[in-house]
């Protein structure tokens, strides 16, 4: 059903699809999503994601550090028979610890306190495929151990993308609705390397946001009142973009990085207790 990501890096001219897909005909399909209140920004966000980029590799010592099974004697052998040990088993047990981190910074609460967003499948959907993005836009640099990888990535995300519309409530015609959040994945990676490249317009990644993850309507001008929500995803996501460049290769195929702790920053910078 779907294409490799890889794919998705292609010159804008060759692009046919709208830079933004709107996804009033996926909603449209499923019961209204449970809404949380939105909340006012907990912290200046003017304040915030100006910090030097640094590398995301977990210490040595952490404890979410994930690291290889190193079994021994017979276990081992028969592991390795199994192909237990194989490039492939290897890669596919980092995606899904990548894929972890990814979730684990989408689904917190914090990330749509602070970018007063509400939490809907559209804004988890689009921060899934921000956070992608990231991820994807880095690895692509490691040649094809990085494509290969990030293949791999690629159908865990669309498996658990698969569940999440199921349990929206989209029973019937799933493959017609993956198919047009698969279109908005591809429109919004493109809009996102477009928007990021040396020549384009000072502006242009903060209006690629706001269309992609806080407009309703798909509008390419942001809401005054949301400008400034806007303004701090733009920094933090530039940020992680150059912490990614900053992270080796290593931490990155075995998952043992975290994202800029939101909770942290905000610790730093106002002192807030949350």
């Amino acid at each position: 059903m779907f294409r490799t990501w890889s794919k998705a890096i292609i010159p804008l001219s060759k692009f046919r699809l709208p830079l933004h897909q709107t996804y009033a005909r996926v909603a449209a399909a499923a019961p209204a999503p449970t809404i949380e209140d939105k909340v006012q920004p907990l912290v200046n966000l003017d304040k915030l994601f100006w910090s030097k980029p640094c590398s995301l590799v977990l210490p040595p010592d952490s404890p979410l550090r994930v690291d290889e099974p190193d079994y021994q004697g017979f276990k081992r052998f028969m592991l390795k028979l199994m192909l237990f040990y194989s490039k492939q088993s290897k890669s596919i047990r980092g995606a899904n610890v990548v894929y972890k981190r990814i979730v684990s910074q989408v689904d917190k609460p914090l990330i749509y306190e602070v970018f007063n967003l509400e939490k809907t499948f559209k804004t988890t959907f689009s921060l899934l495929v921000l956070h992608m993005w990231f991820y994807l836009r880095r690895i692509k640099q490691e040649g094809n151990d990085g494509v290969e990888f990030g293949q791999y990535l690629y159908e865990i995300y669309n498996h658990d993308v698969e569940l999440r519309v199921s349990k929206a409530g989209v029973n019937l015609l799933l493959i017609k609705w993956m198919k047009e959040l698969e279109k908005i994945f591809y429109g919004n990676i493109v809009a996102y390397d477009a928007a990021i490249l040396p020549e384009a317009k000072p502006g242009d990644f903060a209006t690629v946001l706001w269309r992609n993850i806080f407009s309703d309507d798909g509008s390419s001008t942001p809401d005054e009142a949301a400008w400034q929500s806007v303004q701090a995803l733009a920094r933090y996501a530039r940020r992680e973009v150059s912490c990614m460049t900053l992270t080796d290769k290593e931490a990155l195929l075995s998952g043992n990085f975290m994202f800029t702790s939101l909770k942290h920053e905000i610790k730093s910078k106002e002192g807030h207790q949350l």
